[in-house]
This record gives C-alpha cells, structure tokens and sequence, in this order.
C-alpha cells in the first residue's frame, strides 16, 4: 500500500480572523542611520494602533526586550510585563536572534491543512537578493517562531518573501514578474516551477502575474504589496497615481489591465479599487513616498501608513478609499514616514497569526 499524501496546506486571506499580529523590533542600526530612533517610535506607534484590535507578539533581539516593552508601553496603558492598546489587546514582547525588522518578508507564512491545523510555511530568506548583511537570523527566524508558536514547519527551499505575494484564501495568487523572477532570488528555477512551489505549498490553484512593482522599490525589487493587495474575494486594491509624471503611472496602468483581464481561480471577474499611490515626505533630509496600500487588516480594522502632514488632504482621502472599501472595518492611520525611508510600510513589519482553527 503506497503512502497517504500528506494534506496541501492552504494560506488563508489577511482578513481571516486573527489570533495575533507578529512583528520585530528595529535593530539594524545601520540601515536607519540618524531615524533609528524615530523608527522605534513608529514601530512602536503601529503596535499600539494594531492592539486597538488583537494581540501584538513584538519580537526583539536578545537585550533589547525591556526598550521594545517601554516604548511600546508609552502612551498606552501598560501592565505588568506587557504593554497594551487602548482596547486592552497585549503587546508582548519575546527575545529571538533576529537580524533585521521586516517579519513580513523573513517570518513564516502561516496556512492551514486539509484537517484545519495551523501550518507555518518556513521559506528560504536571502535579504531580498542579498541586499543587507548578515541576513543568517532572519532565514532561521521562522524556524524558531514556529517552534515557540508550538506550529508545525513545512518546508520549502525556494526564496520567498511575504510581501511578495497576496492571496484571496479561495486558491487566487497575486505577485508581480518583476519579483518573483529576479535572478537574485531563485535563478535556477522557473516561472513554471515557482509557480509549483505557491501551489504546492500554499495551496494556490491560480497565479495572476502583474508585470510591475513600483520603479522605485529597489529594496524589495517591486513587492506586490506595494501596488495591489486583495481585500474581499475577488475584490483587489489597487495603486494607480493620478500624476500622469510619477514613475510608476503607464506601469500601475499595466497592471490593472492584467487584472480587468483575469479571473480568479473560480471564474470570477475581479472588483477593482483605484488607490491614490502615495503622499511625500521627508526625513534625515531624504524625500519619500509613503505607499498607502502598504496596510495591515486586522480583526475589525485596516491600520494605513499616512505622511501625517496636516496640511495635506491626500491622507484623508486615501483613508476614504479604504474606508468605502473595507465596510465594516475601522480604518486608522498610522504616519511612518519613517518606515518609507527604510524602504517599507505597515505590511512590511508585521505578519498576520492566523486563529488555530483546531485549538
């Protein structure tokens, strides 16, 4: 009798309900140089916010859990060993060797398995094509995470990071070419054969290939979560600059006629919302653009990176976007101009914890 196949997992979408939210605490000084501590203060910023809807596990490098629990705790009503949102979410804070702060892309992707059980996806992490060094923490970090968690690991040997993909939790993919096919990622594999690997360990039966990520996103080589994000079952958000000079307006363009041209992998035409792509900023000196789409949903919440420049209505409007989009939901700006200049958002440094369904 051959062997039973084990069950595929399949990652559920970011508004399934949440048991917590996962981040790390900035400590690679180098790459915020004069911000660092203007990084820590909107790391803690968007925990907080984030606590106004479930619990926030901070890791933190080994040391730095007293300066990650005291920041996070100012302004809040902190208690005991943990600090804690305005609705009484934790904010706890744990020490793992990590290397850097952008768990979206160097933690596990979590999924279910046929029977319902909590999975964690462990893929590959190589500091978006080697970028940043050491980078060794961060691609062990999943495998601690889940060891804590108590979660089984499924490995995977292909690179991959999570802001490179966004999924609907019904077997739709979304990620962009300009990524996921970059030869500092996986050159030894192919188009075909990466999509294999989101199918097989993620449960994907469809993969829809946007050409572009954003020009300008020399970090992470154009994250799809940087310009689509899919926010209900067949319903995609979508960045598209109205200034017909941004970089990215012919390539945001390109990609949304991919989407008006797709259906998902149950046949569905795509609802497509048009988001405002960015407001600027500065910091240390540097301008930036602070991506909107960039959020995190949360249980009965979008928590939105904003320039926070009060004389501006672009942050308004945009929150009204989502807003409409997202009914039901509680949207909430968080300014992280910061978090731009290290070359990211809110969706950048946190990774959703699914609710253990068989708990």
């Amino acid at each position: 009798m051959s062997p039973q196949t084990p069950p595929q997992p399949r990652m559920p979408a970011e508004w399934a309900e949440h048991e917590a939210c996962l981040m790390v605490w900035p400590t690679r000084a180098s790459l915020w140089g004069p911000a660092f501590e203007a990084a820590k203060r909107e790391y803690a910023a968007v925990a907080r916010a984030i606590a106004d809807f479930e619990p926030v596990v901070m890791i933190a490098a080994p040391g730095l859990a007293d300066e990650a629990r005291a920041a996070c705790a100012a302004g809040s009503d902190g208690k005991g060993d943990s600090a804690a949102g305005a609705a009484g979410h934790s904010i706890e804070v744990v020490e793992l060797p990590v290397d850097d702060s952008w768990l979206r892309d160097s933690g596990p992707i979590f999924a279910y398995d046929a029977h319902g059980n909590r999975v964690g996806v462990d893929f590959r992490f190589n500091a978006w094509g080697e970028k940043h060094h050491p980078w060794t923490a961060d691609d062990k970090l999943a495998s601690l995470l889940l060891d804590r968690l108590g979660t089984p690991r499924v490995h995977s040997s292909m690179i991959l990071e999570g802001g490179a993909l966004t999924v609907d939790g019904e077997g739709t993919l979304i990620t962009t070419e300009q990524c996921l096919l970059h030869p500092n990622r996986n050159p030894r594999m192919s188009r075909t054969e990466i999509e294999d690997e989101l199918k097989r360990r993620l449960g994907v039966e469809k993969v829809i290939w946007l050409p572009y990520g954003g020009l300008e996103d020399t970090e992470t080589d154009g994250h799809v979560d940087g310009v689509a994000a899919y926010v209900a079952p067949a319903k995609v958000v979508v960045s598209l600059p109205e200034d017909k000079t941004h970089p990215d307006y012919a390539r945001m363009r390109a990609n949304l006629a991919v989407l008006e041209a797709s259906t998902d992998a149950r046949g569905r035409a795509l609802e497509i919302v048009a988001l405002p792509q960015t407001t600027h900023g500065e910091v240390a000196g540097t301008p930036v653009e602070v991506g909107y789409l960039n959020f995190y949903l949360a249980n009965g919440g979008c928590v939105v990176p904003v320039g926070g420049d009060p004389e501006s209505t672009s942050d308004a409007e945009a929150l009204a976007v989502l807003a409409a989009a997202l009914p039901g939901r509680k949207v909430v700006g968080v300014p992280t101009p910061v978090l731009a200049y290290g070359g990211g958002g809110i969706h950048c440094i946190t990774q959703q914890l699914p609710k253990d369904l068989n708990a």
